[in-house]
């Protein structure tokens, strides 16, 4: 008997133009390249500088170049799910300004805020839809301004991001394509990594204006910790869980926020760096776009029956990994 699954069938991405090097930043906080490539394994970002741009155009860029790759038109779409932390306002969705966009009349859309772990939410919430028969064909965008909401006097974290989207098609399969997910949360309390003010309990005033509270803000070493132990053990989770060996995974798209994370990840699997896809030196942590702009720069190397494991760990806390059989 046949397994219903969903598969990716386009994947389409959106860098901005401008590129933030390691070199001006060393003109606007203290930091030097040294610094930052030794420790995060970064040496550009891409940065929207258009005020009148933000996520949703981004997306909308992404959500066309993917559905041309899947030769699918945006009316087929039936759901719009769209990853981000950045979204162009609190209402409308930013799913629902992308569906006006591209013409997908008879899809309806949600945002989903799961930080650096969005994308992979949403991609298991679209399989899952999939794999029930309530939709057949699904666009799902992770999109990030992660510049609208840094701080570029603090260079513990005007360093890592960037803005970029990614996108992918999802639609129906028999066997091959999104095989198993594993995915946590564990309410963060202690807001190790956050943004202090702009919703319900901070709204906008002067003063939080005025104090900076709309800008990104972290504790570095509680997030590496955590992240480094999340998104390897739950990596090495889904192998076992699937009787996967090290030999078995064709692939490791692990989520782009500091090299030291990756290559732990890696090493807890068991895979050689030829495995990994790595492209955080050129983009930063573009939040939820990260693992799309793995998949889009990495698509032509991909090959049918591929074993591919994403992962990824997001403020929240947020982690998880999905397994997928590549087929295309």
């Amino acid at each position: 008997m046949s397994v219903k699954r969903a598969k990716i069938t386009g994947v389409g991405h959106y860098l901005p133009e401008y590129v933030l090097t390691n070199a001006e930043l060393e003109t606007m906080v203290d930091t030097n390249d040294e610094w930052i490539r030794s420790r995060t394994g970064i040496s550009e970002r891409r940065i929207l500088k258009d005020p009148d741009k933000a996520s949703a155009f981004m997306g909308e860029k992404a959500a066309l170049e993917a559905l041309e790759d899947a030769g699918v038109e945006a009316a087929e779409i039936d759901v719009i799910i769209v990853a981000t932390v950045t979204p162009d306002y609190i209402f409308p969705a930013t799913a629902a300004l992308i569906q006006k966009r591209i013409g997908a009349e008879k899809a309806y859309g949600f945002d989903l805020s799961a930080a650096c772990s969005g994308f992979l939410y949403a991609l298991s919430n679209g399989a899952m839809m999939i794999e029930s028969g309530r939709a057949k064909k699904i666009l799902i965008i992770g999109s990030d301004k992660m510049s609208s909401i840094v701080d570029y006097t603090d260079r513990t974290t005007c360093i890592l991001f960037g803005d970029a989207a990614g996108a992918v098609v999802l639609e129906e399969a028999d066997e091959e394509g999104i095989v198993d997910f594993i995915q946590y949360t564990e309410g963060d309390e202690e807001c190790s990594l956050y943004q202090p003010a702009g919703g319900s309990l901070n709204p906008a005033t002067v003063d939080t204006v005025e104090s900076k509270l709309h800008y990104i803000r972290q504790d570095g070493r509680v997030v590496f910790k955590k992240a480094t132990e999340g998104m390897a053990d739950v990596s090495l989770e889904i192998m076992e869980k699937n009787n996967l060996s090290s030999e078995d995974v064709a692939w490791l798209v692990p989520h782009q926020a500091n090299m030291r994370i990756i290559n732990a990840t890696a090493r807890r699997m068991g895979l050689s760096e030829d495995k990994v896809m790595i492209n955080i030196d050129k983009y930063g942590n573009t939040t939820a776009a990260t693992i799309p702009l793995c998949l889009y720069d990495w698509k032509d190397k991909l090959k049918d029956g591929d074993n591919i494991i994403l992962a990824a760990f997001g403020g929240g806390i947020t982690w998880g990994a999905v397994y997928l059989k590549w087929s295309k």
